[in-house]
């Protein structure tokens, strides 16, 4: 018994230790952690939002992206065509359609002598912010000003005017932007032939925006291609569109043939040029090509000086836009007026204007 005794205090301390090792030693598992929850990954967060509301807007990029699309998916005009029609003179290209170049899709013509399709804007006559090329082959622009008028060509028994329509400059330029809107043909001494591009908002080529008259008369022409109006006071001279709308070629046999188109500024060319083209107007205005048949060694004119054999090219060569100046010179006093300072036709007689709109 005292031996059992003197065991129980030892026991007693054993049992009390093992407990404190026990309550000391670390849970298999750790501890939940307390406090908020962590927030979830971004891209667990982009899952939530795309399910709740609507989708935020796209990048800008985004957006151009799909603007350019919309852009690429109107389709193009397909290029025009164009055909000779005489047999007997050129019975190798008769009929041939050809196909309009890229970079004059909506405007050539075919040279039959070629038999090729040739740009409007590529010989002899005036396009753009004027832009002329000369009897000479030679391109140059004469900006004139706008609301004027210009004698382009002067000569004995012809006699061309320009009208010019414009828009005020970027700042810091010291010109307008200026195009011809209209002309005026003048012949025989007493016939006036009118060419215009009448003022329109929003263009479209299938609507024909084009006037014409012959002393004061208006010219009516069926709108599809190869139409002919032919004169019955002058029998010489013959219209004929070279498309459906806005396109036509005026001939008066034996002197001169004057292709016209009425073209607008796009918005393309006002974004690149700065032309600032509102919507109001679109500024429709003249390409055109001269050929002539009957010039007079004293011809004269913005273009007519450079039909002359004794013309001297003064421009220089080097200059990215070679310009003419002079305009006091070529100047008249309205559109059928013959009283430029270089008047040639029927030596300087004066015609009255017959009223016919400028806008």
């Amino acid at each position: 018994m005292a031996r059992l005794g003197a065991l129980l205090p030892l026991a007693f301390v054993a049992v009390l230790l093992l407990a404190v090792a026990v309550a000391a030693a670390p849970e298999d598992r750790p501890p939940k952690a307390q406090g908020p929850k962590p927030d979830k990954p971004p891209h667990d967060q982009e899952k939530e939002h795309d399910n709740e509301g609507p989708k935020p807007d796209k990048p800008p990029h985004d957006q151009e992206k799909e603007q350019d699309k919309d852009k690429k998916d109107k389709p193009k005009p397909k290029p025009m065509k164009v055909k000779c029609h005489d047999r007997k003179l050129y019975p190798y290209c008769y009929g041939k359609p050809m196909e309009c170049p890229a970079e004059c899709s909506q405007s050539c013509y075919a040279d039959c002598n070629a038999c090729k399709p040739v740009c409007v804007c590529s010989v002899p006559g005036a396009c753009g912010d004027p832009r002329f090329i000369g009897g000479d082959g030679n391109a140059f622009y004469f900006h004139g000003h706008k609301d004027a008028d210009f004698c382009v060509v002067s000569d004995r028994d012809l006699h061309i005017n320009a009208h010019f329509i414009g828009k005020r400059g970027a700042d810091g330029m010291s010109r307008d932007f200026t195009w011809i809107q209209a002309i005026a043909v003048l012949f025989d001494g007493h016939h006036r032939l009118y060419i215009g591009a009448r003022k329109t908002a929003t263009w479209d080529d299938d609507v024909d925006r084009m006037e014409i008259t012959l002393d004061g008369e208006h010219v009516r022409l069926p709108q599809e291609t190869d139409a002919t109006w032919t004169s019955t006071s002058v029998p010489a001279l013959s219209i004929t569109r070279t498309k459906a709308a806005n396109g036509v070629l005026i001939v008066l046999d034996g002197r001169f043939k004057i292709r016209a188109n009425a073209v607008p500024i796009t918005e393309e060319e006002s974004r690149v040029h700065r032309y600032g083209v509102t919507s109001d107007d679109c500024l429709a205005h003249l390409d055109i090509a001269f050929k002539f048949d009957a010039l007079t060694g004293d011809v004269h004119g913005v273009v007519g000086q450079t039909y002359r054999s004794d013309y001297v090219n003064g421009f220089d060569v080097k200059a990215s836009m070679p310009t003419m100046g002079g305009e006091s010179n070529f100047t008249t006093s309205g559109l059928f007026a013959a009283d430029c300072a270089v008047a040639r036709y029927a030596l300087g007689r004066h015609h009255d204007d017959d009223g016919v709109a400028m806008g």
